[in-house]
């Protein structure tokens, strides 16, 4: 009896179970969720950057280097002392060149003083002359004309001979003749010759000046003065070494700000503007420095077939370094009031689709969307999602439309206390 009861018990067990596990296979399995993280679509203003490479140049430099060949008597500037625009930097040997000044200064006075003897003195007694010349000229020839007026009388009357009055018409024409000639001796000396002998006067005095100041030019070259502000970066001689014509002898470069110098895609450098805020980059430097366009070049670069452009950068600290390779970011185009989402969230098909996937209802919802400018992590949306809808920023790839989704935050256990930790308020 005991058996037949345990044989009943244990059969109605086996069917219940059987049952039971057929209810379950029975029973639809609920749908699996992928965890995602998601954020919602803001509405800010975004400033597309354009970057490129660059190389940081002074904002002005001097090579300076001598008109003549000289030895160097002394140097007053070492590197990287700051001068200012004509200060005497060195100085070149220039004894020789001193004295050929002193031999032509001498020269020039001696032109000087020879016209103004040939101005005050020589000139007007030349004019005089010439002058009494024709004044004694002119006495004579009216002698003479009376003479002959007064014997050709007398032969009318038949007091002298014919001859008499021949004699006295020679005399007149020699008095004539004589006269003629120093009346254009006179008018020459009170034109032509007067100007010339100034001319040639004025033309040695010249002459000697000209000489002078080529010897002067000579002894300031020997001077070597600094053509702008800036610091000395370079002296490669010394002393009593030959300072050759046209060899740099002291570079001088004003660095108080920096131009960063970087070729850009033409299309990129037609989104610029002279003026737009930048900056610039440099390792080692923990905050990028800021600055402005300067310069965008109206031609292309016929090898590189790129855009020269110029960012002026502040270097008062002297921090930065000419020579130094950097990275600008120029301020391009601005959209005020824009619907940014995370670049994270863009997805781009094999056919060049741009979509999204969104969240709705607990579910992930593709959506095409139009994008806009870039600005680093985030990308204007021009169509396609309103501002407060959340977009999937990551796990959206490889997801099929529809999929539930679960949000969740990341890194969110971050703040939770880990193994072994004491909580809060906890004592020793």
């Amino acid at each position: 009896m005991m058996n037949q009861s345990k044989r009943r018990v244990l059969g109605c067990a086996l069917a219940f179970s059987l049952s039971m596990m057929a209810c379950k296979k029975d029973e639809k399995q609920p749908a699996p969720e992928v965890e995602v993280q998601a954020e919602a679509a803001a509405t800010a203003d975004i400033t597309q950057h354009v970057e490129g490479d660059a190389v940081l140049f002074p904002l002005d430099q001097a090579a300076i280097t001598p008109k003549i060949s000289s030895p160097v008597r002394k140097f007053l500037v070492q590197r990287g002392v700051r001068v200012h625009r004509g200060q005497l930097l060195a100085q070149l040997e220039n004894r020789d060149m001193a004295a050929a000044a002193e031999d032509a200064s001498g020269s020039y006075q001696q032109a000087q003083s020879a016209y103004q003897t040939a101005t005050k003195a020589s000139l007007p007694e030349d004019y005089q002359k010439a002058e009494l010349d024709f004044a004694q000229a002119k006495t004579n020839l009216d002698v003479q004309q009376k003479i002959f007026d007064a014997r050709q009388t007398l032969l009318t009357q038949g007091a002298i001979p014919g001859r008499d009055l021949d004699t006295a018409r020679l005399n007149l024409v020699q008095a004539q003749a004589q006269f003629d000639q120093a009346r254009k001796h006179f008018e020459g000396a009170k034109a032509v010759t007067r100007e010339q002998a100034l001319k040639n006067a004025e033309g040695q005095l010249k002459s000697a000046h000209g000489k002078f100041q080529s010897a002067q030019a000579s002894v300031s070259y020997s001077e070597i003065r600094s053509p702008i502000d800036g610091v000395v970066t370079d002296r490669p001689f010394f002393a009593g070494e030959m300072a050759a014509a046209g060899t740099p002898l002291i570079t001088v470069m004003e660095t108080s700000s920096l131009l960063a110098k970087s070729h850009l895609p033409q299309a990129e450098a037609q989104k610029l503007r002279v003026g737009a805020a930048a900056t610039a980059t440099v390792a080692g430097i923990e905050k990028p420095v800021e600055g402005k366009v300067t310069l965008i070049s109206p031609a292309l670069d016929t090898g590189s077939t790129t855009v020269e452009v110029w960012v002026k950068v502040d270097n008062k600290s002297g921090v930065l370094k000419p020579g130094t390779s950097a990275r600008i970011s120029i301020a391009a185009e601005t959209v005020k009031g824009a619907i940014v989402v995370p670049a994270s969230s863009i997805l781009k098909d094999d056919a060049g689709k741009i979509s999204v996937m969104g969240v709705e209802k607990g579910a992930a919802k593709k959506r095409e969307v139009t994008t806009g400018i870039a600005d680093g992590d985030d990308i204007q949306i021009v169509s396609g999602v309103k501002a407060g809808e959340q977009v999937i920023t990551t796990g959206a790839y490889g997801l099929d439309d529809g999929t539930k989704v679960k949000v969740v935050v990341a890194d969110e256990k971050k703040d939770e206390p880990a193994a072994g930790d004491k909580k809060s308020g906890e004592k020793d």
